[in-house]
C-alpha cells in the first residue's frame, strides 16, 4: 500500500511538472523545472531499485545538465525587451 501510494504520488507529480514546463514562458523558471523533473525521475528510479540509473539521473540530470542551462540562460543576450 505503502510504494503504490509513493509511485502514485511521484508519477502525479511528474505529469504535473511535465504540464508546468508547457506554461512557463521564462527560461530560467524553465530550467529549474527541468531539474525538478530529473529529480523526481532520480527518485522514481531508486524506488524500481534501479539505483546505477538513479545516481546517473542525479548528476547528469538534476545536476549537470541544470547548472548548463541556468549558465547559459544568465549569458544569453536578448535583442528585446519582453
Amino acid at each position: 500500500m505503502g510504494l503504490e501510494l509513493f509511485n502514485t504520488l511521484i508519477l502525479s507529480l511528474l505529469v504535473v511538472v511535465a504540464v508546468l514546463s508547457l506554461w512557463v514562458r521564462d527560461l530560467v523558471v524553465s530550467a529549474v523545472v527541468f531539474g525538478i523533473y530529473s529529480f523526481l525521475m532520480c527518485l522514481l528510479w531508486a524506488e524500481m531499485g534501479a539505483v546505477d540509473v538513479a545516481f546517473t539521473e542525479a548528476t547528469v540530470g538534476a545536476g549537470v545538465s541544470t547548472v548548463v542551462l541556468i549558465a547559459t540562460v544568465f549569458n544569453l543576450k536578448r535583442k528585446a525587451k519582453d
